[in-house]
């Protein structure tokens, strides 16, 4: 009978035989897979299935560490090793991968069991992975993370961010095994991009090894030297050769040749390859003396329902009181150390701007649960993406040009996992003035509008941020939470007490009538809401007669009936925003009226419609047509 081995020993005839059987055996599921969809990745699935049946013969199958594929376009090899393990079923995997309806999609996915992290654009589960492997090592629990990458896919610059990330936490029980097949989709590994792999990862501070990635012996051993290692992460370099074990395919490999990288065989082609792959009796009986003796029984994935409530200390509300002139940053930071000082779970992550985004009371206070990514914006938003899956409440704080938009393809990833990122973001609009264009960031809402997993929000003041804060950590899904860099006023009501005090109850996609009119209603959001009630007093004075209604919107995503009612009475609407209209509040609100079937007399959006300069926030307001007194003129001309 099969027993698993030690890392201490060698392995023995009996081991090896087995993989040899159980390897040949997921190459045979991998061509049948692409023969039946026409459709696929063999090259790098092929090169990579010798190291994956070993870590997951005799290590996962004991231990169920996690595992996260980063160039998840091997997915047949994942889906072959699982469904020899009895985790799914091979006969669906074959008849049905990359089919409409099938679970087995062209990329990794966590709609199959045993995938913890689902990938596809390269970089991103590598970041996923060291999330994991802090996380680890935050519980104590001695557990390792496993992660694999091509060879092309360290010239992402991700990888490198994770690269320095790993090594500064020390994750030594992150071991990342690179696919060294030396060719990637267009060409060879040299004519493409040369790299010295093993150098890039030595300078960031990295154990390196090397083995042949098709000899189990070698790779046995550079899991136990890899497993012994303390204070350093451990990268496996294994030389492998793209479509190893299948005849028309390895010597293409042999000669770097990107033919297989992405191309299935044709139909004639396969049937010759299953030929040669087809186990016999024997080989079939080893792979079975592994299901008695399997520890690991994966469970499905959870996809809880969106803003369903997380068990979590939610803490006291912070009341700021009338008159007070601050920014809602300051408030995001004092509820974030509330929530972190009540919950060990949540974490705080931040790239090189602690102080700006205000993270820094909880990395003065709570060392354990600040994580400093470095200015490595990309690589943190998927670390949190990890963490989110391993008991975690991450918050990732940066300003709002750098999180949209340079790590919004992590973000959009996320979403697709259904994680639960909290994703809070300072400096956004105009509100940023002096630091000009490049850091205002005025398409930042519109840029995660599409993202079907991620909830938008921004608040009006210092006691909205605090309720909101508190709400998305307690409720579950990925969030994004935008904020100026400006102080000013809280909100008041008409009696001139705060509008957001310990009473409010803040919820998803609320509206709320700072002040009830019913000729026009102004709509507006963040900041905006000030200066909307600045334009109140002005025409109060200045148009008595003119009724205006202030709703403060919350989220450009999501309506509540407050709105809607407001419109259906006045039926003019003018929306105003520190954001451009194109993708924003002067957009989204509208489509939604319409959608009611609510005929408007006049409707008009006033928005950032241009790139503007350096100046002072009340300046560029006031020169992007935003301002208090802007309002108050286009309410006048409704």
């Amino acid at each position: 009978m099969l027993t698993i081995p030690s890392l201490s020993n060698r392995l023995s005839k009996e081991h090896l035989s087995f993989l040899q059987a159980f390897s040949k055996s997921c190459r045979h599921s991998i061509i049948a897979m692409l023969q039946n969809a026409q459709s696929g990745h063999p090259g790098g699935s092929l090169s990579s299935i010798d190291y994956l049946s070993l870590l997951y013969s005799y290590i996962i199958s004991q231990t169920a560490e996690q595992v996260i594929i980063s160039n998840g376009h091997i997915s047949p090899a994942v889906y072959s090793v699982l469904a020899e393990l009895n985790v799914i079923s091979k006969e669906e995997l074959i008849r049905t991968f990359r089919k409409k309806g099938s679970i087995f999609e062209g990329h990794i996915t966590r709609h199959v069991d045993g995938v913890q992290y689902g990938t596809g654009p390269l970089g991103i589960g590598v970041s996923a992975a060291a999330g994991q492997a802090w996380a680890e090592k935050y519980h104590k629990t001695n557990k390792r993370v496993f992660s694999l990458m091509g060879d092309g896919e360290v010239q992402e610059g991700q990888v490198h961010e994770m690269m320095h990330f790993a090594a500064k936490y020390q994750l030594d029980n992150l071991i990342l095994f690179v696919d060294y097949n030396r060719v990637q989709l267009t060409g060879s590994l040299e004519e493409t991009m040369p790299l010295d792999i093993a150098a890039l990862f030595q300078a960031a501070g990295w154990h390196v090894l090397h083995a042949d990635g098709h000899d189990y012996q070698e790779l046995w051993k550079s899991l136990e030297t890899a497993d012994a290692h303390t204070k350093k992460p451990t990268v496996i370099i294994g030389k492998t050769i793209m479509g190893k074990g299948v005849p028309g395919m390895e010597q293409d490999g042999l000669d770097h040749k990107s033919t297989w990288h992405g191309k299935a065989p044709k139909p004639e082609e396969a049937e010759t390859m299953l030929e040669e792959l087809n186990p016999t009796v024997e080989e079939l009986s080893l792979i079975e003396q592994i299901h008695p003796i399997m520890q690991w029984k994966p469970k499905k994935n959870e996809y809880p329902r969106l803003l369903s409530e997380t068990p979590l200390s939610t803490g006291i509300p912070v009341e700021y009181e009338a008159g007070t002139v601050t920014d809602c940053r300051s408030a995001y930071g004092k509820a974030l150390l509330d929530l972190a000082q009540n919950n060990n779970n949540i974490v705080a992550l931040t790239a090189d701007l602690r102080g700006s985004v205000k993270t820094a009371a909880v990395a003065d206070n709570l060392p354990d649960q600040h994580i400093e990514c470095g200015i490595a914006e990309q690589h943190m938003v998927s670390c949190a993406g990890g963490l989110s899956f391993m008991e975690m409440i991450p918050f990732t704080s940066t300003f709002g040009a750098f999180l949209t938009s340079r790590a919004k393809d992590q973000a959009r990833v996320n979403d697709i996992n259904y994680t639960n990122v909290k994703m809070v973001a300072t400096h956004c609009g105009l509100s940023v003035g002096e630091d000009g264009p490049t850091h205002q960031a005025i398409d930042d809402m519109g840029s995660f509008l599409g993202l079907f997993n991620t909830m938008v929000i921004e608040p009006a003041d210092a006691n909205q941020t605090d309720r909101i804060i508190r709400y998305i950590a307690s409720h579950y899904g990925n969030f994004y939470v935008r904020m100026g860099r400006h102080k000013f006023p809280v909100i008041t009501k008409e009696n001139g007490s705060p509008y957001y005090d310990k009473q409010y109850k803040y919820r998803y996609g609320k509206t709320d009538i700072i002040r009830s009119g019913s000729d026009i209603t102004i709509a507006a959001t963040g900041a905006m809401v000030g200066e909307a009630l600045k334009a109140y007093d002005m025409l109060k004075k200045s148009n008595p007669k003119l009724s205006i209604e202030i709703v403060a919107i919350s989220s450009i995503k999501e309506f509540d009936d407050t709105i809607v009612k407001s419109v259906r009475k006045t039926k003019k609407l003018l929306t105003v925003e520190d954001h451009n209209i194109y993708s924003g509040l002067g957009t989204t609100l509208p489509a939604h009226i319409s959608k009611k079937h609510i005929e408007l007399l006049n409707v008009k959006s006033l928005g950032v419609t241009e790139y503007q300069l350096s100046g002072k926030s009340h300046e560029l307001y006031d020169n992007a047509g935003i301002s208090a007194s802007h309002i108050a003129k286009s309410c006048t001309r409704l």
